[in-house]
């Protein structure tokens, strides 16, 4: 890989690598979050005219030294707001009653999302990776993680099922630095940041994310992105200091499953555990709504071998959530394969979701006892909101039971 200096208006940056493996319209992202000039506006001198987007980089025939020239103008440094964000929960009541009522409340929201979060250039069909960042981004509990991350962490965390230290590989331990690197540079940033580094490491991790189409990225899978980097994270943000190292990200994200596998044949049933990231909602002519779509992802079929019959049968695996993480992730699966036409599909149907998702009826009867009491108290405390009347008999015979219960410890 060249290593070469650009000169851009009075200005000279010395020892900017090329990846000549990859097209140059990565290296015009490497100068645009160098210079500011996006890579459209961009016009580098090499030998035979200007550097186009796509051209090969072994006829252009550049050495290591050797310096380029750049035109271009470059965006307008956009400043941050002198004045901070106003959120309607902040306002005076009469003030709030005129934002509901006029278009305030959205001024104030928009000038939030504009004035204070940057946003990711797109290097190039990586749309998939910039939305995979964004909403990992705006989780806090990770980005402080992350933060607390460091080499000699790295050092002492362990694989599962793994009695040596030192297991975090390199490419693991690149990537949650880079993770981390980027969010650091969103939270100071208002413009625009492009993401080169970290998909450069991305892609040496994850190989799949490199692959090219006629000389350009090909187009990825969101949900892929999202799994592939939450495993490395999860491995990552394990704490060294607990002995159970304590998973992060299996907090944040992890969803208990409780699975019933019955062979209706054989008549033989078991029980399984498993974690997952993500719940998928599966999209077919009979689905219409996001819940719809969760209860045909919890159910499945599978084919495996029969003890009982002493062959491969099909099993039918009924799954139930025993426990919910703090951010609950849901897949829309809107690909199948055609068997036609031997290729992947996109499914087009729309699919409604509401505001406020309820899974519980979709938890084990397990979980359904331990959230009967929260759930009453979120119900009252919305009665109450709603100048509804709650049952205080239920609630003073609460206190009423603990005040006797009391008495007699004192005794």
């Amino acid at each position: 890989m060249p290593t070469v200096s650009v000169k851009w208006q009075k200005e000279t940056f010395p020892g900017v690598e090329i990846d000549t493996t990859q097209p140059p319209y990565v290296f015009k992202c490497q100068l645009y979050d160098l210079t500011g000039v996006p890579p459209e506006r961009q016009k580098i001198m090499v030998k035979g005219g200007l550097l186009k987007d796509d051209a090969d980089w072994s006829t252009l025939g550049v050495k290591e030294g050797q310096k380029l020239m750049m035109m271009g103008t470059a965006d307008e440094i956009v400043k941050a707001p002198e004045k901070g964000p106003v959120f309607m929960e902040d306002l005076p009541e009469e003030e709030q009653v005129v934002a509901v009522l006029g278009p305030g409340l959205w001024n104030v929201r928009l000038l939030d999302i504009q004035g204070h979060t940057a946003g990711l250039f797109n290097l190039g069909n990586t749309c998939y990776m910039n939305s995979t960042v964004q909403c990992l981004h705006s989780v806090p509990e990770l980005k402080s993680a992350l933060i607390k991350f460091s080499p000699r962490n790295a050092s002492l965390i362990r694989y599962p099922h793994s009695g040596r230290s030192n297991d975090l590989d390199q490419s693991s331990h690149l990537l949650t630095v880079a993770t981390r690197d980027l969010f650091t540079e969103l939270d100071k940033n208002v413009k625009a940041v492009a993401p080169m580094q970290f998909w450069m490491v991305l892609r040496k991790k994850y190989p799949q994310f490199g692959q090219l189409h006629n000389g350009s990225f090909m187009q990825q899978d969101a949900e892929e992105c999202w799994t592939q980097l939450l495993y490395t994270l999860s491995l990552s943000l394990r704490s060294p200091s607990s002995s159970e190292n304590s998973d992060t990200v299996k907090a944040l994200f992890g969803i208990e499953l409780v699975s019933r596998v019955h062979c209706q044949e054989s008549g033989e049933e078991s029980s399984e555990m498993e974690s997952v990231y993500a719940l998928k909602c599966h999209i077919s002519h009979e689905v219409n709504h996001l819940h719809e779509g969760l209860k045909h992802g919890l159910k499945s079929e599978l084919e495996k071998a029969s003890p009982s019959l002493g062959r491969s049968a099909v099993y039918l695996k009924d799954s139930h959530i025993n426990g919910l993480p703090r951010y609950l992730t849901i897949q829309f699966v809107r690909f199948f394969w055609k068997r036609e036409s031997n290729q992947k599909a996109k499914i087009l149907r729309k699919v409604d979701y509401p505001v406020e998702l309820d899974v519980y009826d979709l938890c084990s009867d397990d979980l359904r006892k331990k959230l009967e009491t929260p759930r009453k108290i979120l119900r009252d405390e919305e009665g109450k909101k709603l100048g509804l009347k709650t049952n205080e008999k239920s609630t003073s015979s609460v206190d009423k039971d603990v005040k006797m219960n009391d008495a007699e410890v004192r005794k």
